[in-house]
């Protein structure tokens, strides 16, 4: 009966206005020609003169919307799907651009609300069926979307929001989204693509602006991430997550240039601590983490805190193994702490990325110094530094001879008259080596010595 009350009232006016009307019709036809053409800015050409014709007729605005969806501008197609139905709440093309305008920009409920009412009108309709389903499973990815990022699962979240977008092209918030997850996953340039896709056609967009200060924070470019938080928040004064990133990234900065400035006053102590607290402030920035933990290495090496340099390196290394300088770095301590196959594996590793000359001279001194380290160290058998004196090694020569000749122990075991004898020669073989200047310097250069406590006579190469 309602449907028969409107045909009859929609005909009563149209006799009323024919002359418009028919007008109109001219121009939908038209319109409708242009369609089939798919040349679809003409065709909603036409169907605006039908509207401004006959702005009471529903099919024109379906017909408006459905080039307007053609044409991906689904918030103005939503418009006209949702005054078609307005003017005639039994037109179930309306009612089913309307529910697909929701589903392209995302918001499934709306959509399934639509499909619903399509049902009531005809329940077999098979497209509307098919359409609910369809936005049942985006509020499904949606859900699986929301725990995910809830978890920390971000690639979990690109999955769903990249399945979800597959319905909701032009959904703003899925792409946030999937944006967002880019950055927290260090996939910087695919983020800063999906935000820069957003700002072209929306330059106001708050989040697509968070997203893109995000990228630069993560990336180190910490005043230009600044910049666009900044921006961010005088679009949206609310966006919590915009004004949590603009404190950290200002926090952090100062911070980290507290540190410097105390490393180059050589006061390494406060550096150490201020770079700890600054590596409390946001870890999940990488990028700067990771130049934080190679700084504080900086200043523990300084203090002698040798061990904790090298984990505090590989705390860099791990969170960028590209990072050249928390290599070099560790290499250092290791160096230092005599670890020297450790040091090797360091080197080769900066070597094999940027062969420059000055890396080429590290590597070739710590194989030197783990070759050395595998003969035996005459220096430590007489209990004397690298840089003993001769008096000193003479000294030490009489005085290790002493402790270890064979007649002081005469009274003892077989088996320790037998280490003592051992012990006893190669004080001798060590005094023979460092007494003679020559041999000395072969041995310090890591040369191989002839004699029967040295090495072979071949000499080291890269």
């Amino acid at each position: 009966i309602k449907i028969l009350i409107n045909l009859l009232v929609s005909s009563l006016t149209l006799v009323s206005v024919s002359p418009l009307y028919s007008q109109a019709e001219g121009f939908k036809e038209q319109g409708n020609a242009f369609y089939s053409q798919k040349d679809y800015s003409e065709a909603f050409n036409y169907y605006t003169k039908a509207i401004d014709a006959c702005p009471k007729n529903a099919s024109y605005y379906g017909n408006r919307a459905a080039t307007l969806m053609m044409l991906s501008r689904f918030r103005e197609a939503l418009e006209d799907s949702q005054q078609a139905v307005r003017l005639d709440d039994c037109f179930m093309k309306g009612h089913l651009r309307e529910g697909k305008c929701h589903l392209s920009l995302g918001n499934a409920m709306a959509a399934s609300r639509c499909f619903q009412k399509v049902l009531e009108l005809e329940p077999s309709n098979r497209e509307a069926q098919q359409e609910n389903k369809t936005a049942e499973t985006l509020l499904e990815f949606e859900r699986m979307a929301d725990f995910g990022f809830e978890k920390r699962d971000f690639r979990k979240v690109v999955f769903c929001m990249d399945r979800a977008l597959a319905v909701a092209s032009a959904c703003h918030r899925f792409k946030i989204l999937k944006a967002e997850c880019l950055a927290l996953l260090g996939r910087y340039p695919e983020a800063q693509s999906v935000a820069s896709d957003i700002l072209r056609m929306d330059s106001t967009n708050a989040d697509a602006l968070y997203v893109r200060g995000l990228c630069l924070y993560y990336e180190d470019c910490i005043d230009k991430a600044v910049q666009f938080f900044v921006q961010a928040l005088r679009m949206a004064p609310d966006h919590e997550k915009a004004r949590l990133a603009c404190r950290n990234a200002k926090a952090l900065k100062a911070k980290k240039e507290e540190g410097n400035q105390a490393f180059k006053n050589n006061n390494y102590e406060a550096a150490y601590q201020l770079y700890t607290e600054a590596l409390m402030i946001d870890p999940n920035n990488i990028k700067t983490n990771a130049k934080l933990y190679c700084n504080r290495a900086t200043a523990g090496a300084k203090l002698k805190k040798l061990q904790q340099a090298i984990e505090d390196c590989s705390s860099a290394i791990k969170l960028d193994d590209t990072y050249i300088k928390a290599y070099l770095r560790r290499a250092q301590c290791y160096m230092d702490t005599e670890q020297y196959e450790e040091a090797v594996r360091d080197y080769e590793k900066v070597y094999q990325t940027e062969k420059t000359s000055d890396h080429k001279h590290l590597l070739k001194n710590a194989q030197l110094e783990l070759k050395k380290s595998k003969r035996k160290d005459y220096y430590k058998v007489l209990g004397v530094g690298k840089n003993a004196t001769e008096d000193e090694i003479k000294k030490a020569y009489r005085k290790r001879a002493l402790m270890h000749h064979p007649d002081r122990h005469s009274a003892a075991t077989p088996e320790v008259q037998k280490e003592e004898e051992k012990k006893f020669k190669e004080v001798g073989e060590a005094f023979t080596v460092l007494s003679d200047p020559k041999k000395k310097i072969r041995y310090d250069n890591g040369h191989d010595l002839d004699d029967d406590g040295g090495f072979e006579g071949r000499g080291m190469c890269l």
